[in-house]
Protein backbone atom coordinates (compact mmCIF):
# COMPACT_ATOMS: atom_id res chain seq x y z
CA UNK A 1 0.00 0.00 0.00
CA UNK A 2 2.27 2.96 -1.22
CA UNK A 3 1.15 6.87 0.00
CA UNK A 4 -0.13 8.94 -2.44
CA UNK A 5 -1.09 12.78 -2.46
CA UNK A 6 -4.30 12.46 -3.21
CA UNK A 7 -5.18 11.10 0.71
CA UNK A 8 -5.33 13.86 2.81
CA UNK A 9 -5.86 13.18 6.18
CA UNK A 10 -5.52 14.72 9.85
CA UNK A 11 -4.95 13.11 13.72
CA UNK A 12 -8.39 14.04 14.11
CA UNK A 13 -9.74 11.60 11.07
CA UNK A 14 -8.40 8.46 13.10
CA UNK A 15 -10.65 9.98 16.37
CA UNK A 16 -13.74 8.14 17.03
CA UNK A 17 -16.64 9.39 19.06
CA UNK A 18 -15.99 7.52 22.17
CA UNK A 19 -15.16 8.92 25.51
CA UNK A 20 -11.47 7.70 26.57
CA UNK A 21 -11.49 5.91 29.31
CA UNK A 22 -7.77 5.70 30.65
CA UNK A 23 -6.87 7.24 33.86
CA UNK A 24 -5.65 11.16 33.56
CA UNK A 25 -2.15 10.84 32.89
CA UNK A 26 -1.79 7.48 31.76
CA UNK A 27 1.11 6.80 28.82
CA UNK A 28 -1.71 5.50 26.57
CA UNK A 29 -2.55 8.95 25.69
CA UNK A 30 0.58 10.01 24.24
CA UNK A 31 0.79 6.10 22.40
CA UNK A 32 -2.73 6.92 20.60
CA UNK A 33 -1.67 10.47 19.62
CA UNK A 34 1.77 9.54 18.43
CA UNK A 35 0.17 6.24 16.10
CA UNK A 36 -3.05 8.83 14.83
CA UNK A 37 -0.72 11.26 14.09
CA UNK A 38 1.38 8.22 12.66
CA UNK A 39 -1.32 7.11 10.09
CA UNK A 40 -2.47 10.55 9.16
CA UNK A 41 0.63 10.70 7.47
CA UNK A 42 1.22 7.86 5.61
CA UNK A 43 -1.25 8.71 2.64
CA UNK A 44 -3.33 5.40 3.25
CA UNK A 45 -7.44 5.94 3.36
CA UNK A 46 -8.78 4.91 6.95
CA UNK A 47 -11.14 1.76 5.50
CA UNK A 48 -7.47 0.14 4.76
CA UNK A 49 -6.52 0.47 8.54
CA UNK A 50 -7.80 -2.56 11.09
CA UNK A 51 -7.05 -2.37 15.24
CA UNK A 52 -7.52 -5.57 16.66
CA UNK A 53 -6.28 -5.78 20.82
CA UNK A 54 -6.84 -8.74 23.75
CA UNK A 55 -7.63 -7.87 27.07
CA UNK A 56 -5.85 -5.06 28.97
CA UNK A 57 -5.88 -1.35 29.60
CA UNK A 58 -4.15 -0.93 26.14
CA UNK A 59 -7.07 -2.96 24.81
CA UNK A 60 -9.61 -0.43 24.60
CA UNK A 61 -7.19 1.10 21.88
CA UNK A 62 -9.70 0.18 18.97
CA UNK A 63 -12.95 1.96 20.76
CA UNK A 64 -10.92 5.11 20.16
CA UNK A 65 -10.14 4.60 16.85
CA UNK A 66 -12.07 5.72 13.77
CA UNK A 67 -10.85 2.83 11.77
CA UNK A 68 -11.99 -1.48 11.52
CA UNK A 69 -11.43 -2.62 14.99
CA UNK A 70 -11.62 -5.91 16.84
CA UNK A 71 -11.93 -6.19 20.78
CA UNK A 72 -10.68 -9.53 20.77
CA UNK A 73 -10.04 -12.00 23.75
CA UNK A 74 -7.20 -12.63 26.48
CA UNK A 75 -3.84 -13.10 24.56
CA UNK A 76 -5.58 -14.50 20.95
CA UNK A 77 -5.01 -10.55 19.75
CA UNK A 78 -2.12 -12.28 17.47
CA UNK A 79 -4.36 -15.19 15.90
CA UNK A 80 -7.37 -13.10 15.19
CA UNK A 81 -4.60 -10.22 13.68
CA UNK A 82 -3.15 -13.17 11.84
CA UNK A 83 -6.94 -14.12 10.58
CA UNK A 84 -7.48 -11.16 9.15
CA UNK A 85 -4.18 -9.74 7.66
CA UNK A 86 -4.43 -13.55 5.31
CA UNK A 87 -8.31 -12.84 5.01
CA UNK A 88 -7.55 -9.52 3.35
CA UNK A 89 -4.20 -8.52 2.72
CA UNK A 90 -5.09 -5.28 1.33
CA UNK A 91 -5.32 -4.16 4.94
CA UNK A 92 -2.96 -2.57 7.33
CA UNK A 93 -3.22 -4.60 10.65
CA UNK A 94 -2.19 -3.18 14.11
CA UNK A 95 -2.26 -5.04 17.20
CA UNK A 96 -2.27 -3.89 20.53
CA UNK A 97 -1.31 -5.78 23.58
CA UNK A 98 0.51 -5.63 26.82
CA UNK A 99 3.55 -7.21 28.40
CA UNK A 100 0.85 -9.49 30.43
CA UNK A 101 -1.94 -9.77 27.29
CA UNK A 102 0.84 -10.58 24.96
CA UNK A 103 3.67 -12.58 26.84
CA UNK A 104 2.07 -14.47 29.45
CA UNK A 105 -1.38 -15.79 28.10
CA UNK A 106 -0.36 -14.82 24.80
CA UNK A 107 3.14 -15.87 24.63
CA UNK A 108 2.49 -18.82 22.42
CA UNK A 109 1.02 -16.85 20.07
CA UNK A 110 3.00 -14.13 20.11
CA UNK A 111 6.66 -15.73 19.15
CA UNK A 112 4.65 -17.78 16.29
CA UNK A 113 3.08 -14.59 14.31
CA UNK A 114 6.95 -13.16 14.46
CA UNK A 115 8.20 -16.37 13.47
CA UNK A 116 5.65 -16.91 10.46
CA UNK A 117 6.49 -12.99 9.74
CA UNK A 118 2.84 -12.10 9.08
CA UNK A 119 2.44 -8.84 7.48
CA UNK A 120 0.97 -6.69 10.91
CA UNK A 121 2.34 -4.27 13.38
CA UNK A 122 2.09 -5.36 17.11
CA UNK A 123 2.72 -2.02 19.71
CA UNK A 124 3.48 -4.10 22.73
CA UNK A 125 2.64 -1.44 26.01
CA UNK A 126 5.13 -2.59 28.46
CA UNK A 127 4.10 -0.79 32.11
CA UNK A 128 5.98 -3.86 34.16
CA UNK A 129 2.22 -4.31 35.46
CA UNK A 130 -1.29 -5.68 35.01
CA UNK A 131 -3.08 -2.42 35.35
CA UNK A 132 -6.14 -3.78 34.58
CA UNK A 133 -6.63 -6.20 37.28
CA UNK A 134 -5.54 -3.68 39.62
CA UNK A 135 -1.62 -4.49 40.31
CA UNK A 136 -0.44 -7.73 39.87
CA UNK A 137 3.13 -8.47 38.42
CA UNK A 138 4.03 -9.43 34.84
CA UNK A 139 6.37 -11.25 32.85
CA UNK A 140 8.26 -7.91 32.29
CA UNK A 141 7.99 -7.14 36.28
CA UNK A 142 11.70 -6.40 37.99
CA UNK A 143 12.98 -9.00 39.74
CA UNK A 144 12.00 -8.61 43.52
CA UNK A 145 9.16 -6.37 43.02
CA UNK A 146 6.58 -6.15 45.39
CA UNK A 147 2.87 -6.34 44.08
CA UNK A 148 -0.30 -7.20 45.27
CA UNK A 149 0.52 -11.12 43.88
CA UNK A 150 4.29 -11.57 44.93
CA UNK A 151 3.93 -9.28 48.33
CA UNK A 152 7.68 -10.05 49.25
CA UNK A 153 8.87 -9.62 45.90
CA UNK A 154 9.05 -11.60 42.97
CA UNK A 155 11.57 -14.46 42.68
CA UNK A 156 11.38 -14.48 38.64
CA UNK A 157 13.55 -13.68 35.78
CA UNK A 158 11.69 -11.00 33.91
CA UNK A 159 11.24 -11.29 29.88
CA UNK A 160 13.17 -8.81 27.47
CA UNK A 161 10.89 -7.92 24.52
CA UNK A 162 13.76 -7.69 22.35
CA UNK A 163 15.12 -11.11 23.42
CA UNK A 164 12.08 -12.90 22.56
CA UNK A 165 11.38 -10.86 19.22
CA UNK A 166 14.89 -11.63 17.94
CA UNK A 167 14.85 -15.43 19.45
CA UNK A 168 11.61 -16.13 17.77
CA UNK A 169 13.42 -15.26 13.94
CA UNK A 170 11.73 -11.32 14.58
CA UNK A 171 12.87 -9.28 11.52
CA UNK A 172 12.10 -5.68 12.72
CA UNK A 173 12.03 -4.83 16.19
CA UNK A 174 11.86 -1.17 18.00
CA UNK A 175 11.63 0.71 21.19
CA UNK A 176 10.09 3.79 22.03
CA UNK A 177 8.64 5.56 25.21
CA UNK A 178 5.59 6.83 25.73
CA UNK A 179 6.29 10.64 26.42
CA UNK A 180 8.69 10.89 23.26
CA UNK A 181 5.78 11.15 21.14
CA UNK A 182 8.36 12.64 17.78
CA UNK A 183 10.60 9.34 18.24
CA UNK A 184 7.34 6.89 18.63
CA UNK A 185 5.44 8.75 15.60
CA UNK A 186 8.46 8.11 12.91
CA UNK A 187 8.49 4.49 14.81
CA UNK A 188 5.03 3.42 13.94
CA UNK A 189 5.47 4.81 10.36
CA UNK A 190 8.58 2.70 9.64
CA UNK A 191 6.49 0.07 10.69
CA UNK A 192 3.64 0.61 8.68
CA UNK A 193 6.40 0.56 5.65
CA UNK A 194 7.73 -2.77 6.55
CA UNK A 195 6.78 -5.78 5.55
CA UNK A 196 6.20 -8.38 7.87
CA UNK A 197 6.22 -8.83 11.79
CA UNK A 198 7.14 -5.23 13.29
CA UNK A 199 7.00 -5.02 16.79
CA UNK A 200 7.25 -1.79 18.77
CA UNK A 201 7.58 -1.64 22.73
CA UNK A 202 6.40 0.91 24.14
CA UNK A 203 8.22 1.54 27.84
CA UNK A 204 4.51 3.21 28.86
CA UNK A 205 3.78 4.48 32.68
CA UNK A 206 1.31 3.02 35.05
CA UNK A 207 0.17 6.11 37.06
CA UNK A 208 -2.17 4.16 39.38
CA UNK A 209 -0.07 0.77 40.30
CA UNK A 210 3.25 1.08 38.63
CA UNK A 211 4.07 5.09 38.39
CA UNK A 212 7.37 6.32 37.76
CA UNK A 213 8.59 2.57 36.74
CA UNK A 214 10.63 4.05 33.55
CA UNK A 215 11.80 7.24 35.37
CA UNK A 216 15.16 5.50 35.98
CA UNK A 217 15.82 5.77 32.25
CA UNK A 218 12.77 7.94 31.06
CA UNK A 219 13.21 10.73 33.64
CA UNK A 220 13.61 14.18 32.24
CA UNK A 221 16.55 14.51 34.14
CA UNK A 222 18.45 11.46 33.47
CA UNK A 223 17.25 10.56 29.79
CA UNK A 224 19.73 11.96 27.64
CA UNK A 225 22.56 10.35 29.64
CA UNK A 226 20.34 6.64 30.06
CA UNK A 227 19.21 6.32 26.57
CA UNK A 228 20.59 6.24 22.81
CA UNK A 229 18.27 6.92 20.41
CA UNK A 230 19.83 4.24 17.59
CA UNK A 231 19.91 5.59 13.94
CA UNK A 232 20.67 3.14 10.87
CA UNK A 233 23.64 4.63 9.26
CA UNK A 234 24.89 6.73 12.23
CA UNK A 235 27.51 6.49 14.89
CA UNK A 236 26.45 5.17 18.42
CA UNK A 237 26.94 8.20 20.43
CA UNK A 238 24.67 9.43 23.36
CA UNK A 239 24.68 11.38 26.24
CA UNK A 240 23.34 15.05 27.02
CA UNK A 241 26.62 16.32 26.25
CA UNK A 242 27.02 13.77 23.02
CA UNK A 243 30.34 12.84 24.74
CA UNK A 244 29.72 8.71 25.21
CA UNK A 245 28.91 6.05 22.47
CA UNK A 246 29.75 2.21 22.42
CA UNK A 247 32.42 0.50 20.76
CA UNK A 248 32.81 -3.42 20.39
CA UNK A 249 35.22 -4.32 22.82
CA UNK A 250 35.70 -8.34 21.79
CA UNK A 251 32.49 -9.82 21.91
CA UNK A 252 30.62 -7.51 24.52
CA UNK A 253 29.85 -3.88 23.61
CA UNK A 254 31.27 -0.90 25.86
CA UNK A 255 30.34 2.62 26.77
CA UNK A 256 33.41 4.73 26.15
CA UNK A 257 33.86 8.27 26.48
CA UNK A 258 34.77 10.67 23.67
CA UNK A 259 38.20 12.20 24.33
CA UNK A 260 39.92 9.65 26.77
CA UNK A 261 42.08 7.21 25.91
CA UNK A 262 42.29 9.22 21.56
CA UNK A 263 38.18 7.91 21.82
CA UNK A 264 36.51 9.82 18.99
CA UNK A 265 33.19 9.68 17.29
CA UNK A 266 34.82 7.31 13.91
CA UNK A 267 35.67 4.83 16.92
CA UNK A 268 32.25 4.33 17.11
CA UNK A 269 29.93 1.16 15.94
CA UNK A 270 27.88 2.28 13.40
CA UNK A 271 24.00 1.15 13.70
CA UNK A 272 23.21 -1.23 10.94
CA UNK A 273 19.20 -2.21 11.43
CA UNK A 274 19.68 -4.07 8.26
CA UNK A 275 22.36 -6.72 9.16
CA UNK A 276 20.89 -9.66 8.90
CA UNK A 277 23.21 -11.14 11.75
CA UNK A 278 21.66 -10.29 14.58
CA UNK A 279 24.41 -10.44 17.03
CA UNK A 280 24.92 -7.12 17.84
CA UNK A 281 21.21 -5.86 17.39
CA UNK A 282 20.69 -8.81 20.36
CA UNK A 283 23.26 -7.31 22.57
CA UNK A 284 21.54 -3.74 21.98
CA UNK A 285 17.75 -4.73 22.57
CA UNK A 286 19.31 -6.30 25.83
CA UNK A 287 21.55 -3.22 26.91
CA UNK A 288 20.13 -1.96 30.67
CA UNK A 289 21.15 0.73 33.02
CA UNK A 290 23.64 1.01 34.62
CA UNK A 291 26.11 -0.64 32.86
CA UNK A 292 24.72 0.66 29.56
CA UNK A 293 21.94 2.48 27.94
CA UNK A 294 18.64 1.58 26.86
CA UNK A 295 18.18 1.30 23.46
CA UNK A 296 15.76 3.02 21.60
CA UNK A 297 14.96 3.46 17.73
CA UNK A 298 15.01 0.78 15.45
CA UNK A 299 16.89 -2.13 16.32
CA UNK A 300 16.22 -4.50 13.77
CA UNK A 301 14.79 -4.01 10.44
CA UNK A 302 15.35 -6.85 7.73
CA UNK A 303 13.38 -7.84 4.71
CA UNK A 304 12.09 -11.68 4.86
CA UNK A 305 9.32 -12.87 2.57
CA UNK A 306 5.66 -12.81 4.41
CA UNK A 307 3.75 -15.52 5.71
CA UNK A 308 0.34 -14.47 3.79
CA UNK A 309 2.55 -13.46 0.68
CA UNK A 310 4.44 -17.16 0.58
CA UNK A 311 0.68 -18.69 1.52
CA UNK A 312 -0.69 -17.04 -1.82
CA UNK A 313 2.27 -18.13 -3.79
CA UNK A 314 1.72 -21.98 -2.72
CA UNK A 315 -1.79 -21.67 -3.33
CA UNK A 316 -1.12 -20.54 -6.84
CA UNK A 317 1.15 -23.02 -7.48
CA UNK A 318 -1.19 -25.80 -6.67
CA UNK A 319 -3.97 -24.36 -8.41
CA UNK A 320 -1.92 -24.93 -11.93
CA UNK A 321 -1.22 -28.16 -11.35
CA UNK A 322 -4.14 -29.73 -9.74
CA UNK A 323 -6.72 -31.78 -11.12
CA UNK A 324 -9.65 -30.37 -8.56
CA UNK A 325 -10.25 -26.44 -10.35
CA UNK A 326 -13.41 -26.43 -8.13
CA UNK A 327 -15.74 -28.10 -5.76
CA UNK A 328 -17.79 -30.06 -8.16
CA UNK A 329 -14.01 -31.45 -8.88
CA UNK A 330 -13.32 -32.33 -5.29
CA UNK A 331 -16.85 -34.10 -4.89
CA UNK A 332 -16.11 -36.17 -8.19
CA UNK A 333 -12.89 -37.21 -7.40
CA UNK A 334 -11.29 -40.18 -5.59
CA UNK A 335 -13.83 -43.29 -5.12
CA UNK A 336 -16.71 -41.74 -5.47
CA UNK A 337 -20.61 -44.22 -6.21
CA UNK A 338 -24.30 -43.21 -7.55
CA UNK A 339 -26.73 -43.93 -5.02
CA UNK A 340 -29.94 -45.13 -6.83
Amino acid sequence: MEGTDLIQLTPRDFKSDQEVRWCPGCGNHAVMSAVQKALSELGIPREKFAFVSGIGCSSRFPYYMNTYGFHGIHGRAAAIATGVKIANPELSVWEITGDGDALAIGGNHFIHVIRRNVDINIILFNNEIYGLTKGQYSPTSGMGIVTKTSPFGTIEEPFSVGELVIGAKGKFFARTIDSNVALSTKIYQEAARHKGTAVIEVLQNCVIFNEGIHDTVGGKEVRDDRTIVLKHGEPMIFGRESDRGLILDGVKLRVVRLGDNGYTEKSLLVHDALESNPGIQYMLANMRHPEYPMALGIIRAVPGQTYEKALEEQIDGIRKISPVKCTDDLLNSGSVWKVE
